[in-house]
């Protein structure tokens, strides 16, 4: 599976997560946006660009995307796999966006 079907939004997440670009991830969420990731719950623009940057500045890791499927109208789940110097060095995620007027409204990371 490609990623080509993606909504526009998800497409410059995964783009800018993959550049390491906190602005232009950041803008991709509605202002009280929310990401959980490890079982925290990070709210609005300026959590969830502290929350990538420490990630970015905790590990080096590549990320493939290895599928990509829109639910529904406002739902999108991709499949990928990070591979990096974390603990257990690969693992396996699915990230569930929802979206509302263009932007992500919620983004859950799980395994």
């Amino acid at each position: 599976m490609t990623t080509t079907d993606a909504p526009d939004v998800v497409l410059r997440y995964l783009d800018a997560a993959d550049r390491d670009d906190s602005d232009s991830l950041t803008s991709c969420f509605a202002p009280d946006g929310t990401v959980t990731d490890e079982g925290h719950t990070y709210r609005g623009r300026d959590e969830i660009r502290a929350w990538r940057e420490t990630v970015a500045g905790r590990y080096t890791y590549t990320t493939t995307v290895t599928g990509s499927e829109l639910v529904d109208a406002r739902n999108h789940r991709a499949s990928v796999r990070i591979a990096g110097n974390f603990p257990g060095g690969v693992a396996d995620l699915v990230y569930r966006f929802e979206l509302a007027d263009g932007v992500i409204s919620r983004l859950t990371i799980g395994g």
